[in-house]
């Protein structure tokens, strides 16, 4: 599932540009307008970052944050209208993981949160990936399917990590051949059902009656768990 960030910025114009532009890059996103809300949808929705206004009514930016540091490890990237020394060393000083004065670029405010998130990926170990029998370990690069160890091409691995990253999600081949290739325009949507067919091959009991890897007809492919096993 795509990051969930939440948004407190009591601007609603800015509040809004910044939801708009985070949307866009695929990220889910929430936006509250004062400290104490942000404080409360925090401990409700867990975000993986908050962009915090410094300057919040109810409960100011440094206070929200303080907080937030007794309680998780959640990513903060601060915002601020001031733009001394002295207040950025305050806000990176209560837990601020990154620091941004108004006015700023959104593209800039998307490629901070993006930098972020890869750190803290990096810092983790990634988990395995699992739909049903199919176990998809994107550090080794390995697959597994009922316990036996199955060869990949770079392509076929590909697809299949993005499809076991979100069991159940139905991809268009658009979407997934962005993420294999980025915008390569050599790329074609045929190489999707290629890499499709050949999989089936190798993780379907009968390729012909896929249970994993579907065709979800007008709009792309998704990875399932299938029936469960009988007692």
């Amino acid at each position: 599932m795509n990051p969930l960030i939440l948004v407190a910025e009591d601007d609603e114009n800015q509040a809004e540009l910044v939801r708009r532009y985070l949307e866009q890059d695929h990220h889910r996103v929430v936006v509250v307008g004062d400290g104490r809300e942000a404080l409360d949808v925090a401990r409700a929705r867990q975000p993986a970052l908050v962009v915090l206004d410094l300057m919040l009514p109810g409960l100011g930016g440094l206070d929200v944050c303080r907080a937030l540091r007794t309680e998780s490890d959640v990513l903060v990237l601060m915002l601020t209208a001031r733009s001394t020394e002295d207040d950025l060393l305050l806000g990176l000083g209560v837990g601020a993981d990154d620091y941004m004065t108004k006015p700023f670029s959104p593209r800039e405010l998307v490629a901070r949160v993006r930098t972020l998130l890869r750190r803290r990926r990096d810092e983790a170990p990634e988990p395995l990936l699992r739909a049903g029998p199919i176990e998809v370990d994107p550090v080794r690069h390995e697959v597994r399917v009922h316990g036996s160890a199955v060869e990949f091409t770079p392509g076929e691995f590909g697809l299949l990590e993005i499809l076991a990253s979100e069991v159940d999600r139905v991809f268009t081949r658009e979407q997934l051949l962005k993420g294999m290739y980025g915008y390569d325009r050599y790329i074609t949507n045929r190489t999707i059902d290629t890499h499709v067919k050949n999989l089936r091959r190798k993780i379907e009991a009968n390729p012909r009656e896929p249970e994993h890897l579907l065709t979800v007809y007008g709009i792309g492919y998704k990875l399932t768990a299938g029936r469960p096993d009988a007692p």
